[in-house]
């Protein structure tokens, strides 16, 4: 939307109706995205897209490409955009998920060798891919949720709630949270809840365990929450927010509101770890031990004084780094 409103005509935006993942669906709502058709092959493991997208490939634009070399049409674009010496921009990680240096990330090396520029997700990636490629421009577009002025954080009334925001996958393990909270429940102030927010497929089994064992007092499945006013309410009475797989965007989200983040240790996380300053805005458990996790979450409540008064130190630091602002300019860069 940021990009959108500065740029004006001289921006299009090229989506399918859901990623690899069909938990991740693009919201045509907001107006200005141009739907293209998504052919998924071998049990959505590859990408093909149709579409009118295909005519800014011959344009004389800045063309931004997603940097993930299971999309074939990706390739194909690049190939051509070389051949016709177009500029064309790779946005992505810049490792894969099995990290750099691993035999996938061959593949990925000769996309980004096609490519023009490379804008990555992190600073921490762009200081990374710098040592291996020379002679590139390089970027980083941190991901964002909100603007500066949405980042706002609350340090009064009663704020001794549990939040998780986020997709309910087996990856991201909400069910193993609930059954942390559920054995440090009886330690927990009696009137703190623990606020589930996001759908798929685990919501079933979370239902099923609350309905077990009688947790509905104590515990809130309110589905995907798009309405900024609502999520923020639900931050601002917690005293933190819990990544029990690995981390994503939902970090940044929970420093926006000064809300500090109880993080699994060993995941194969997402760039956005590079926000985690320990003791500071997060606190780590081991991962997969239920034991430890219930632990650490009682420290936050036993040091509930220290984590209030660090909320604007938190909101502060993101403001200041992973606003909207910051991860637009860079591509609004591209054609200044």
């Amino acid at each position: 939307m940021f990009i959108a409103q500065q740029l004006k005509q001289d921006f299009n935006l090229y989506s399918g109706k859901h990623y690899f993942e069909d938990s991740v669906k693009t919201d045509f709502s907001i107006g200005f995205i141009n739907e293209v058709n998504n052919i998924f092959f071998f049990k959505n493991k590859f990408l093909y897209q149709t579409g009118k997208h295909w005519r800014e490939v011959f344009k004389d634009n800045i063309l931004v490409l997603e940097m993930n070399p299971r999309i074939i049409s990706n390739w194909l674009i690049l190939l051509i955009r070389k051949i016709i010496n177009k500029k064309t921009v790779l946005w992505g990680h810049a490792w894969p998920r099995s990290g750099m240096g691993s035999k996938s990330d061959k593949l990925r090396h000769l996309m980004r060798l096609l490519g023009s520029k490379i804008i990555v997700y992190t600073e921490t990636q762009q200081k990374e891919l710098s040592s291996l490629i020379k002679n590139k421009p390089l970027a980083a577009a941190v991901n964002a949720v909100y603007y500066k002025k949405e980042m706002q954080c609350n340090a009064e009334g009663d704020i001794e709630n549990i939040i998780y925001v986020g997709r309910l996958t087996k990856q991201k393990k909400p069910l193993f949270l609930l059954k942390g909270y559920h054995q440090a429940l009886d330690l927990l102030p009696k009137t703190s809840k623990l606020f589930f927010v996001g759908e798929g497929e685990e919501k079933e089994h979370l239902s099923e365990y609350i309905a077990t064992h009688n947790l509905q007092e104590s515990v809130k499945l309110f589905g995907h929450i798009s309405d900024y006013n609502i999520l923020k309410s639900l931050y601002d009475t917690s005293i933190l927010s819990v990544s029990p797989g690995y981390v994503g965007l939902s970090i940044t989200q929970s420093f926006s509101f000064g809300v500090p983040m109880l993080v699994s240790k060993t995941e194969n996380h997402s760039p956005e770890i590079e926000a985690v300053i320990e003791s500071e805005n997060s606190m780590f458990f081991e991962t997969d031990n239920i034991n430890d996790f219930s632990k650490q979450l009682l420290k936050f409540y036993d040091n509930k004084k220290f984590w209030i008064s660090q909320r604007e130190k938190i909101c502060v630091y993101c403001k200041n780094k992973y606003s909207i602002e910051s991860m637009g300019k860079t591509f609004i860069d591209l054609i200044k």
